[in-house]
């Protein structure tokens, strides 16, 4: 008789990167009896793919640890296994110091490591069956630390499955991973390394992959996904993102390509061009700014101004005067002054976005900018969040309101709350929901009319 299936359950955090790395430890772990759950009080093993961008996120997953261990307890006096990894950026940063904390946890391991997971698994089994003997002899509980929190030698992309077999309409990607730029809020070059690109022949394959089995769009993703430098496929040079992009066009079959998140300071001409050159490469930028103000910018160590920022985006509109953006700002860096801040409205009222994120500046351990001292107040901070956020988000209405009675292609990826509702994607990445005729169009693309405008969707009908 084999052995039945052991239940996985994995919490994702954090950016798309993190949803990519999960359902890539997802796709390794298959071949080893684990299938996904939704529940994870019934499942053998829970992976928490963490992310340590936001302040305080250590201590959120510890209380978020705590949650299992009543039932790590029950299993393991039921004599079965049930086992506990931290994975992602906390992993990375926190090492073994989680099962200094958390002794109960099993295993940690950064997001270069998960090629690994089925040796650790095998470790902590073993761990767990030498207690189990050792238990009934009246011996001392012993605990195998297992932790994986360096970088590697060799690249992770090269042990873990390409693409598994779920299909799917829309697609991640990861070409791209780590940064060096080192802004001082930020914590990815501690957390997930210097910067790397995959070779362009392995993105292809993985790409063609993914639309065997039924995508139609594909996001590329990276820490700085336009810093991308891989290995062309014939060995000799080094492509960047605009030939990449135009190589991933030529697809038979694929309808869409998008990349993010971008720094503004690798927007190079080739990859602007591209913008121009290719239909598929859809007409929504996110390239995050951060600050309207020169002085804040040269404090973040972002090593681009707001000209030249506003020069990209210029440079950009006019290969596809259709394009739209978004940005991430941070508001209330140690330092901003009302002027800084008034600047970076300015900017808004300039670029005019279609969304965007806003946020307030919180420290981020071990960054440079938590020991700065000139800390902004909690109460400026959040007054300046609120004006900033009523502004874009009039200009998110605006942005919506300009498609109404247009008719735009939409992708549709999955099925409302009514079986006769579906949900899909413009090219600008809003949100459009649709009552049917009856046929299924999962997985379409069809020409729809623009009806209603709301803050952050369409609704339109099929022409």
């Amino acid at each position: 008789m084999s052995e039945s299936p052991k239940k996985l359950y994995i919490k994702t955090y954090g950016c798309q990167m993190n949803v990519y790395d999960s359902e890539k430890m997802a796709d390794i772990l298959g071949p080893h009896r684990y299938e996904l759950t939704d529940d994870p009080t019934s499942s053998d093993m829970v992976i928490l793919n963490t992310c340590h961008i936001r302040e305080k996120a250590t201590e959120k997953v510890y209380s978020e640890i705590g949650r299992y261990q009543s039932l790590k307890k029950e299993r393991t006096a039921e004599g079965r296994q049930f086992i506990l990894a931290v994975a992602g950026c906390v992993g990375q940063a926190e090492g073994g110091e989680i099962i200094k904390r958390a002794p109960y946890v099993d295993i940690v391991l950064g997001p270069q490591a998960y090629h690994k997971l089925p040796e650790m698994i095998e470790r902590a089994t073993r761990a767990f069956h030498i207690n189990q003997m050792d238990k009934k002899k009246g011996k001392e509980y012993r605990k195998d630390k297992i932790v994986y929190a360096d970088f590697p030698v060799e690249s992770k992309f090269d042990h873990i499955p390409a693409v598994s077999d779920n299909p799917r309409v829309s697609a991640f990607l990861t070409i791209q991973e780590g940064c060096d730029k080192f802004c001082t809020f930020c914590c990815v070059p501690y957390t997930r390394g210097a910067e790397y690109s995959r070779p362009v022949g392995d993105i292809v394959a993985e790409a063609k992959r993914y639309v065997a089995l039924g995508a139609k769009e594909i996001t590329l993703l990276g820490q700085n996904v336009n810093a991308y430098h891989g290995i062309s496929q014939s060995g000799q040079g080094v492509w960047g993102l605009g030939p990449l992009c135009l190589e991933l066009s030529n697809i038979e079959g694929l309808e869409r390509l998008r990349y993010m998140t971008s720094h503004p300071k690798d927007m190079d001409d080739a990859l602007i061009q591209a913008h121009g050159d290719s239909p598929k490469l859809m007409p929504f930028l996110h390239l995050p700014v951060q600050s309207g103000s020169d002085a804040i910018l040269k404090l973040m160590n972002r090593k681009h101004t707001v000209a030249f920022y506003e020069e990209v985006i210029q440079k950009l509109r006019h290969v596809r005067p259709d394009i739209g953006f978004s940005s991430d700002f941070i508001v209330g860096f140690p330092g901003e002054t009302e002027k800084d801040f008034e600047d970076t409205l300015s900017l808004v009222e300039r670029v005019q976005y279609g969304q965007a994120y806003c946020f307030s500046y919180s420290r981020r351990p071990g960054t440079p900018a938590a020991g700065i001292e000139t800390q902004v107040d909690e109460e400026i901070k959040k007054e300046r969040l609120q004006r900033l956020q009523t502004l874009i988000h009039a200009q998110q209405e605006s942005f919506n309101q300009s498609f109404l009675g247009k008719s735009i292609p939409v992708l549709f990826e999955r099925q409302g709350k009514r079986a006769d509702q579906y949900l899909g994607k413009s090219p600008h990445m809003q949100s459009v929901h649709i009552l049917s005729n009856g046929d299924n169009i999962m997985g379409q693309v069809h020409e729809i009319k623009v009806i209603e405008a709301f803050d952050n969707s369409l609704k339109g009908e099929l022409q």
